[in-house]
């Protein structure tokens, strides 16, 4: 069975993952007040969440029974990155409630498809 057939819980998983995102990203100014140095595996943790939301969307979008849904999993991860991206490279100095906002928004878009969108019939296609 190849991975792109298996029925894995991808909504749940971009889903959680978006949440860990959030407390990620509301912990790290507690983290650094608590501790001058933090090591670099946190910052990592930035990228880990990109990846791994990006395979949440691609599996979510490609199982989902509406159209539009697929452009919205695949906006809200573009946003998210970006705002992560900014905040490592600061192109736009903004503040922290774009990204909490973004990964709201993913985590809620997961939700939603996860409840109301899911495409359960064999024969059913995309609309």
């Amino acid at each position: 069975m190849s991975l792109l057939k298996m029925q894995i819980p991808s909504d749940f998983i971009g889903a959680s993952a978006s949440a860990l995102c959030l407390v990620h990203c509301i912990a790290t100014p507690f983290l650094f007040v608590a501790q001058s140095a933090i090591s670099g595996w946190w910052a990592a943790l930035d990228y880990g969440f990109i990846v791994i939301t990006f395979l949440a969307v691609f599996f979510s979008a490609r199982q989902t029974s509406r159209k539009w849904m697929q452009f919205a999993l695949y906006g809200g991860w573009v946003v998210l990155s970006i705002l992560i991206i900014n905040e490592k490279m600061t192109f736009i100095l903004l503040g922290e409630a774009w990204k909490y906002g973004a990964a709201f928004g993913l985590i809620s878009l997961h939700l939603y498809n996860r409840k109301l969108s899911r495409c359960n019939d064999v024969g059913c296609a995309a609309h």
